[in-house]
């Protein structure tokens, strides 16, 4: 008996010794990313469209993994109806119409995929590229900081259907879970790109988790106001921003991942996490609340192999952007292989008032070129000695990126989880 107790001792020191080990960053003792990604979109093959989905859904509707659906134009989901879509349904959204799914206010999805058959969105060309197709608009009725009580998404959408915000922080515009979002962003004329995955004025009911976005024309995701709870998210080779939030946004965003390639950029910004609270202030109404972002678990990387020429080629900037009067909250999370690691508005004074809400603690920053910064200001000595205090407990390092992660070029299972002496995790998880 003793002996089996010491067994089972020594079996729990080693689980939590492990996990101890991968705190930062994307965390589980096994990798969350397996079975349902897929970093190689582009070579993934499906059947042909056998039904198509165009104009307004009015009336609670499935989708059903039987079928393959063609997404033909602007598709709405309206008059309080829910869209229910099957673990495994693939819907293919046509590039020639730019075509796109908006949950109006008030309306439902349901997109509940598994881990083992998650629900795909994906383009309809033979050759895949970002910017396809539109992507996925969910619109609700929580706050935003714009003056009067709703907004309208600037997209040629159907203006009776195109509105967001409201009073109700509880709304609830559904479930995504297990899901896959591909080559979205599609870009309007005169208007700018859609977003893959945009979030206008949702409320804290709604579900977003496990959710992977590939090569987007636009920002992976992208949220204007509301209050938003996401967890396990995904982003990988972005053109635009990764994880966008803007207009009062208050977000609790954790365990996610974004991926960027050096050569993916856009003219707009591509960042990780880019968090301002309006584009004008005139546009705002102060006595409600400006964006808040609490950021716990995340990984940031370039997964550039030749990082020093990326930047002398002027490739890489930085993975993280905060404008005048957002605030941040980062803890336990990773940044890898950018120049450098957050960059803060000009406009922002390096104060005590600033700084309480500008939080970064128990960080990895590693094999950036530079690691805090105000923008268009070399001297960052002030930020460095502020954020370096040990109370912060902020790591820096100059590692590359095959030994900092646990096995981060794998073509087809990546394992970001990080790798503290190479001892966090077993590959053979």
């Amino acid at each position: 008996m003793k002996k089996f107790v010491l067994t089972i001792v020594f079996v729990l020191l080693s689980f939590l010794s492990a996990n101890a080990q991968q705190e930062k960053g994307i965390i589980g003792f096994n990798s969350w990313l397996n079975n349902w990604t897929e970093f190689k979109p582009n070579k993934t093959e499906y059947n042909e469209p056998n039904q198509i989905i165009t104009g307004t859904i009015s009336v609670d509707s499935k989708l059903y993994k039987k079928n393959v659906y063609l997404l033909l134009g602007n598709v709405y989901v309206t008059n309080k109806a829910k869209l229910t879509i099957e673990p495994g349904t693939v819907i293919i959204g046509d590039s020639e119409s730019k075509a796109a799914l908006i949950v109006a206010k008030g309306a439902s999805i349901i997109a509940e995929g598994t881990e083992t058959d998650p629900i795909i969105f994906t383009s309809n060309k033979s050759v895949r590229k970002a910017g396809d197709w539109g992507g996925i608009l969910l619109l609700g009725d929580a706050p935003t900081n714009k003056f009067g009580s709703t907004s309208s998404v600037n997209l040629d959408l159907d203006v009776a259907f195109a509105s967001f915000g409201g009073v109700n922080a509880n709304s609830n515009s559904g479930i995504l879970r297990y899901v896959r979002i591909e080559f979205a962003g599609a870009k309007v004329k005169g208007m700018g790109n859609f977003d893959a995955l945009f979030l206008g004025g949702v409320g804290n009911q709604t579900v977003i988790d496990n959710v992977m976005i590939s090569y987007s024309g636009g920002n992976s995701v992208a949220a204007f106001g509301g209050e938003l709870n996401l967890n396990k998210l995904v982003s990988f080779k972005s053109s635009s921003n990764d994880f966008k939030f803007n207009y009062g946004t208050q977000v609790n965003i954790k365990n996610s991942l974004a991926i960027r390639a050096s050569y993916l950029l856009s003219s707009s910004g591509s960042r990780c996490l880019y968090a301002r609270s309006y584009d004008k202030k005139e546009e705002v109404d102060f006595t409600k609340k400006l964006t808040s972002v609490t950021a716990t678990n995340l990984t940031f990387v370039n997964n550039s192999q030749n990082f020093k020429s990326d930047i002398e080629q002027g490739l890489v900037r930085e993975a993280v952007y905060v404008a005048e009067n957002a605030s941040v909250d980062f803890k336990r999370s990773v940044i890898s292989g950018f120049n450098p690691a957050v960059v803060l508005d000009e406009k922002i004074s390096v104060n005590d008032e600033s700084l309480k809400k500008l939080k970064f603690q128990e960080m990895y920053f590693n094999l950036c070129k530079g690691n805090i910064f105000v923008e268009n200001n070399t001297n960052n000595e002030d930020l460095e000695s502020w954020y370096g205090n040990a109370s912060f407990f902020n790591v820096y390092s100059q590692g590359e990126n095959i030994e900092t992660f646990i096995d981060p070029f794998n073509d087809k299972r990546p394992d970001y989880r990080l790798n503290i002496g190479k001892i966090t995790a077993s590959k053979n998880d």
